[in-house]
């Protein structure tokens, strides 16, 4: 996992995932930079079995709570393959600012590339319990709600709060637990 002092220990065991844009920078604030990472949340339930039970995208970084038959190998390509795809889709929007930014930020060791998008790790923290795994998940609902851009957690567009509030979300997540 990267150069993070976190590890995912147990592949299968459920997860509380954060990834960062590098240096915090805001990309999240246009509906098709957040498409591309509800599109690979999407992809990775249908095709690698991944279970989401929970997730926020907040403007530069989103928590997620997540497991399957290998979360190392699936947290790695989403992060590969969301990089790349908001690369594609920032320069499809002319982002020219952000994307010096991400250039500009981007690690020394990182010479492989032009940019980089995320920071390193994804600070992996293994759920224990079933109370803790509520903990996470109303840890990451309240987000927005502390951050003062909604009043009720439901209420923000991208993140599954709604699920749990007996809404419909945008992405499916899995509630059949505890």
């Amino acid at each position: 996992m990267g150069r993070s002092r976190y590890n995912i220990h147990d592949p299968k065991a459920i997860h509380f995932l954060t990834c960062t844009v590098v240096n915090w920078l805001p990309v999240f604030t246009r509906p098709a930079t957040v498409d591309v990472v509800l599109d690979s949340f999407r992809y990775l339930q249908s095709s690698r079995g991944l279970r989401l039970y929970g997730y926020v995208i907040l403007e530069n970084h989103l928590h997620w709570v997540a497991s399957s038959d290998d979360l190392v190998r699936d947290v790695k390509n989403f992060k590969s393959y969301t990089a790349k795809q908001l690369l594609r889709t920032l320069k499809s929007l002319h982002a020219g600012t952000l994307l010096e930014q991400l250039a500009f930020y981007k690690a020394r060791s990182k010479t492989d590339r032009e940019f980089q998008f995320w920071q390193e790790g994804s600070h992996p923290q293994e759920i224990q319990s079933w109370d803790m795994l509520r903990q996470k998940l109303d840890y990451i609902h309240a987000n927005p709600v502390n951050r003062g851009y909604v009043d009720f957690a439901e209420h923000w567009r991208y993140s599954s709060a709604r699920d749990y509030a007996e809404g419909t979300g945008l992405v499916e997540v899995f509630k059949d637990w505890g």
